[in-house]
């Protein structure tokens, strides 16, 4: 699985339709931020404008803290983004923090640029120009601090390189930023839209950095890269900071019991975020494949054999559901 909700590989191989399926394969918010009733018709009829743009972009800069010295371009989700990162950076050693986000070593690949694996990014090669880290991590929710990266940041502003910090989870994790606290350092944030706010569909992401760069990642992407939709519904959700600090609140709740129903049944639960939980079974792909004949769907990934990635069921009933499926397969293998 290169990515989870592909639920319509699942039903080709276990039978039913999407809409019977438990889908938890995704690290998305369950409880998606509430379409507005009255989102104008010239958001679907007109080209997107450059004041939508500027609007959606002075929200973003609020809600993540971004400091006015540095650039901040919007695009059709952050894997647009992601995929523009070989092009805009100079040539040299890439060094990437993994286990992660399997995009990121394809990307770089695909540019010929033949990223080295880290297991940490306190350890990186001496040669190393660009470093590329998700965090929080996805799948394990592994957190380097601020502090941190920042002297790592500093370590490549001497080689005249540069950081990439992909905050897809930072969301769901305060204080992961470490957009508020950049000055001067050569460092590159990717922020996602969709996986906190729920609406992956939407396709909105962020790029912050020094400006010159960022300047050159939105002319890459060209004139109306965003929708019109997104840019409003975008600005809107941005801006709602008692939604976001209210659904925070709960997806804390809702991970917590996810996390007893996994230890309740013996799964011992090895990393995760607010959206997901990481949890590690030696027969965790029988686990997943079990599951699956019960329509539940789960992650699983072929270079950790032992974990399985579960995302929030969203609704008592649904962790209902995922438990007696759980406790059913677990009985199975």
């Amino acid at each position: 699985m290169l990515h989870g909700g592909d639920l319509p590989a699942a039903c080709e191989t276990y039978g039913g339709i999407p809409a019977g399926w438990l889908d938890l394969s995704t690290g998305i918010n369950p409880h998606a931020y509430p379409l507005p009733d009255n989102l104008p018709a010239e958001a679907w009829t007109r080209l997107p404008s450059q004041d939508a743009l500027d609007r959606l972009l002075s929200a973003a800069r609020a809600a993540y803290r971004v400091p006015p010295h540095l650039g901040l371009a919007a695009a059709p989700g952050t894997q647009a983004l992601i995929t523009l990162l070989p092009e805009l950076l100079p040539d040299g050693e890439v060094a990437l923090a993994a286990p992660t986000y399997g995009t990121h070593k394809m990307v770089w690949e695909r540019a010929g640029r033949c990223p080295v694996e880290v297991s940490s990014v306190y350890a990186l090669p001496a040669t190393a120009r660009i470093v590329v880290l998700v965090n929080p991590n996805n799948p394990d929710g592994r957190l380097v601090d601020g502090r941190s990266l920042l002297d790592i940041a500093q370590t490549l502003k001497t080689r005249n390189g540069t950081l990439i910090i992909d905050e897809a989870f930072a969301d769901v994790m305060p204080g992961a930023s470490l957009l508020p606290n950049l000055k001067d350092e050569p460092v590159v944030v990717l922020r996602s839209f969709g996986k906190f706010f729920g609406l992956a569909g939407l396709r909105l992401g962020f790029m912050a950095g020094p400006s010159d760069l960022v300047r050159e990642a939105a002319v890459r992407l060209e004139s109306w890269a965003v929708s019109g939709p997104a840019l409003d519904i975008g600005r809107t959700a941005l801006a709602d900071l008692d939604w976001q600090s209210r659904i925070a609140r709960q997806l804390s709740e809702e991970i917590g019991d996810l996390q007893i129903v996994l230890m309740e049944n013996g799964l011992g639960v090895v990393g995760g975020t607010p959206l997901f939980a990481l949890a590690s079974l030696r027969q965790a792909r029988a686990l997943h494949q079990a599951l699956a004949r019960r329509h539940v769907w789960t992650r699983v990934f072929d270079y950790a054999p032992t974990w399985i990635r579960i995302g929030l069921p969203g609704s008592k009933d649904n962790l209902d559901r995922f438990a007696d499926a759980l406790a059913e397969a677990m009985k199975e293998i």
